[in-house]
């Protein structure tokens, strides 16, 4: 807060009251206050023309201003620390305290003695025409805590009541302060208009009628020519306050002259018994006035619901407008949620025009202030969620509910979710390499049983020919491989004109590789045992068969 060195009342502290927005003016900028409207307050801000000050509105200044000095030593004791009247600003904020203690914590605001208020205080509860000036004083400040009091300056009559900040306000009032702003950049005054008095249509002449017997004098036709061209000239075109005026004034015209044709109807009948002519020329005009005093009365209310409706359906599509252009910041990704407004609500009892349009431009105001207000905090949070999650926008499809959040629980949510998202993952990726590492443990196993199998296969092998040997006989499990060359003989060969071979045939390959596969037989059959081999051959001569071979003599 900056403070200046400046003294209420003073031409210095008026001076710098125009060029702020001061906490007096919150209540009417917001439209709360009793004494001012918005629309009052936009034309003051635009022409720098305040109202003048009547003497009995001095009066009460005078009497607010002394039982305030009256009222800050009992406040001062009652807090235990001395209080000093200040005036601070914040930016274009200003702020006007009746007192505020030397380390800024405390403010004391106080107001005249009136029962009304008296009992708000008692209650604990202020309208908002007080309690928008204290959200601005404390804002402005910094201050903790504000001694609202209302008094005569006498302890006798003196109440009191702490008021802190209540979440929310602030920022309502900083919204309200910048959608101000924005209308007083376009806002036009209109000069203003004095209270509308109704007239009347143009007096009629008095009705003169004689009769004796029969009509002996009478101005009657004069009367009706002259009645129906006023009837004819009566306004039914209703615009402004002032017609409006004029048209109920004459509704009751009409109602009078009607009454006053049927007293000189009366009055005629009690000196004859039957003028037909006198009458009827008399329930002629009566009709004549009758019918336009009931065509006026149905104007005079259609109009008026025509321009209430008109009212609130201008207002509702400023608000719209309002809107529609803070859903375009947005991007298209979100929208503002449904903002409440009671138009009709707010023009319900007004009787003229300007405060019929007052009233719907206060609730105007109020709507579009919340609207924005709701707009920054979605823009916050979709800010959030572009920075923190710019990597998981998958995670958050729905945001249109997300950004109506407070923002400290939109990013604590956004963590929760990829902190929750990671671990999934984690936990995914983990499964998939404890996977990998299972398929990998059993392929090595089979493969260390495959090995296993064909070193006991080979130590088997190994052992089949001594056994051969040591028996004479060749061992029946040994077969060869069509493609495995022969060595040379070992043993010698028959006597012939060319050297004999022999050529193996596996009949049943098939089951041999699955008795080997199952570890019933031992892999080295796969591989000829020459030794063997040669052994059958001198054995069984030329031409043998065995299960599953036969050898056959072929030409080398």
């Amino acid at each position: 807060m900056k403070i200046h060195n400046v003294t209420q009342g003073s031409p210095e502290w008026h001076s710098l009251r125009t060029q702020h927005f001061t906490a007096s003016e919150a209540p009417a900028m917001m439209g709360a206050s009793k004494y001012q409207t918005r629309t009052d307050l936009l034309k003051l801000k635009k022409t720098g023309i305040a109202p003048e000050v009547t003497p009995s509105q001095q009066r009460i200044f005078d009497k607010g201003h002394e039982t305030e000095a009256l009222a800050r030593p009992i406040v001062e004791r009652m807090i235990g620390e001395d209080l000093f009247p200040v005036v601070g600003t914040e930016g274009n904020l200003l702020a006007s305290m009746d007192g505020m203690t030397m380390l800024g914590e405390t403010l004391f605001e106080h107001k005249l003695w009136n029962e009304s208020l008296v009992a708000q205080v008692r209650a604990g509860e202020l309208e908002p025409h007080y309690y928008w000036q204290l959200e601005q004083q404390l804002l402005v400040s910094g201050a903790e805590k504000a001694i609202f009091v209302c008094s005569d300056g006498t302890e006798a009559n003196f109440v009191s009541l702490e008021y802190f900040p209540v979440a929310g306000r602030a920022a309502q009032l900083v919204e309200g302060w910048k959608q101000f702003e924005a209308d007083l950049a376009s806002f036009e005054p209109v000069a203003a208009v004095a209270e509308v008095v109704g007239n009347t249509p143009e007096t009629l002449p008095a009705l003169r009628i004689e009769v004796t017997g029969m009509v002996t004098a009478s101005n009657l036709e004069q009367f009706k020519a002259h009645s129906l061209a006023v009837i004819e000239g009566i306004n039914t075109d209703l615009q402004t306050d002032q017609h409006f005026a004029d048209a109920e004034k004459t509704v009751k015209w009409c109602g009078d002259v009607e009454n006053r044709l049927e007293a000189a109807k009366q009055h005629a009948l009690s000196q004859t018994e039957s003028i037909d002519v006198l009458f009827k020329t008399i329930e002629d005009i009566s009709a004549q006035v009758r019918l336009k005093r009931l065509e006026l009365d149905k104007l005079v209310k259609a109009r008026k619901v025509a321009i209430r409706d008109e009212i609130v359906i201008t207002a509702a599509k400023a608000l719209q407008a309002h809107i529609d252009k803070i859903n375009e910041s947005f991007g298209g990704k979100v929208r503002l949620p449904a903002v409440p407004v009671d138009l009709s609500g707010a023009i319900k009892g007004k009787k003229t025009i300007t405060s019929l349009r007052d009233a719907a431009d206060s609730e105007l105001a109020r709507a579009k202030i919340e609207a924005s207000q709701i707009g920054d905090g979605i823009r916050a949070n979709l800010e959030s969620l572009r920075t923190l999650a710019k990597d998981h926008a998958f995670l958050f499809n729905d945001a249109q509910q997300l950004v109506l959040k407070d923002n400290e629980d939109l990013v604590a949510l956004i963590k929760v979710r990829i902190s929750e998202h990671q671990q999934a993952e984690e936990q995914k990726a983990e499964a998939q390499r404890e996977k990998i590492r299972r398929e990998e443990r059993e392929r090595l196993e089979q493969e260390q049983r495959a090995e296993a199998a064909r070193l006991e296969a080979e130590a088997k092998a190994t052992e089949a020919p001594a056994a051969a040997s040591a028996t004479g006989q060749a061992s029946n499990s040994v077969t060869s491989v069509p493609t495995q060359p022969k060595p040379a003989a070992k043993t010698a060969a028959p006597t012939a004109s060319k050297p004999l071979a022999y050529q193996a045939e596996v009949k049943d390959f098939e089951a041999l590789v699955k008795a080997v596969a199952k570890g019933e037989v031992p892999i080295d059959v796969l591989t000829v045992n020459w030794q063997a081999l040669d052994a059958i051959v001198a054995a069984k001569g030329s031409n043998f068969n065995m299960a599953g071979v036969t050898l056959t003599q072929v030409a080398a």
